[in-house]
């Protein structure tokens, strides 16, 4: 039992709706200190404290998902972060759907922990990965660039758990009224293709507008972006930059060795003009496309200017004329580290910061 009658799970369940503002004032004060009081008297209860509505669903043991990147969220790392605790993804990308069931099955020879497939709704194979998941009974997706909602009765028929990624309150509700497990609320702060709003003020607000679970993304690579989501409203985090220079990570080392470099202005966001921004690393692709942009040149132009350049960057090394997606956590990545060893790092830090509430 814990302090004020009741038991964990019952305080637990108390916690979610003291994360929201509405309901926020001195019940939240007293249900701190009660929490506070008991992880004092005893810090094992630290661990049941990361149990959430999004460690429950997804059977992991910590709230923390892998980004599904493209060239970079393959089976190795998904499978190394599941086997860490979190939820590995296999991220789609532009790949036909053979190799994306390919990734899975030899995901599988590595970990029998949950794991999941990212699929970017803008691909030519959209259909097929969509499908494919369900044959190989993948059991969570996550989707991005665009809207997931002609898959959705496959899916759910399949108790695959679905989650998109959103950008606005108004995509959360439209996912959470198709039958969305969960949402990943990304601020602009991540790499790749982002929205407008940050994450600490989209955040917020779509764990206010929805009742499924919100998981926050964009910006976050430690425990205290941890908790700081938590105290948002999150109930778990999707992190893509931090695992990118992991040790289980295939990206050249290059790649990694730009982003543990990175200073805190070393992002860019390359694409704004046409409606397509995208936040990578500074480098002369980026100066240079930039610099036609403000020309006025097409989109087609552009777009020619940056084909293959992601694949470029991370598999061969070519941080000066490749894409380095990258959010801006970047300039506060030191080191490479092993998946688990990222992972058991932040976690021991999150429970530190949310102890002392």
């Amino acid at each position: 039992m814990l302090p004020g009658g009741g038991n964990e799970s019952q305080l637990l369940r108390e916690k979610a709706e003291c994360t929201s503002i509405a309901t926020g004032g001195r019940a939240c004060l007293l249900w701190k200190h009660a929490v506070s009081t008991r992880l004092r008297e005893n810090p094992g209860i630290l661990e049941e404290r990361m149990n959430t509505r999004i460690t429950e669903m997804l059977g992991i043991e910590y709230p923390i998902i892998q980004g599904g990147m493209a060239w970079v969220a393959e089976h190795n790392l998904a499978a190394a972060v599941s086997e860490a605790g979190g939820l590995g993804l296999i991220g789609g990308a532009n790949a036909p759907g053979e190799v994306v069931r390919e990734e899975i099955r030899k995901a599988r020879e590595l970990t029998k922990k949950p794991f999941g497939v990212n699929v970017m709704l803008l691909s030519p194979h959209a259909d097929d990965v969509a499908k494919v998941v369900v044959e190989e009974g993948i059991k969570v997706v996550t989707t991005g660039a665009g809207n997931p909602e002609k898959y959705m009765d496959m899916w759910k028929a399949a108790g695959v758990k679905v989650i998109p990624v959103v950008a606005s309150v108004a995509l959360a509700r439209r996912m959470e009224k198709y039958g969305a497990d969960a949402v990943v609320a990304e601020g602009m702060e991540s790499g790749g293709h982002i929205g407008e709003e940050t994450t600490m003020t989209l955040v917020p607000q779509v764990a206010d507008a929805v009742s499924i679970p919100v998981i926050a993304a964009g910006g976050i690579g430690d425990g205290r972006g941890i908790a700081a989501a938590f105290m948002l409203g999150a109930e778990a985090v999707q992190i893509g930059t931090r695992f990118v220079v992991s040790k289980e990570s295939i990206v050249h080392e290059n790649y990694k060795e730009r982003i543990i470099k990175a200073k805190d202005i070393d992002s860019t966001v390359t694409g704004r003009t046409h409606g397509h921004p995208v936040r990578c690393l500074r480098n002369q692709m980026t100066r240079e496309y930039i610099k036609l942009e403000q020309e006025g040149k097409s989109f087609e132009e552009l777009e020619y200017l940056t084909l293959g350049t992601l694949r470029k960057a991370v598999q061969e090394g070519d941080v000066k004329n490749g894409t380095v997606m990258a959010g801006q956590i970047a300039g506060l990545i030191s080191k490479e580290q092993t998946c688990k060893e990222m992972i058991e790092e932040m976690m021991d830090q999150t429970e530190k910061l949310l102890g002392r509430c």
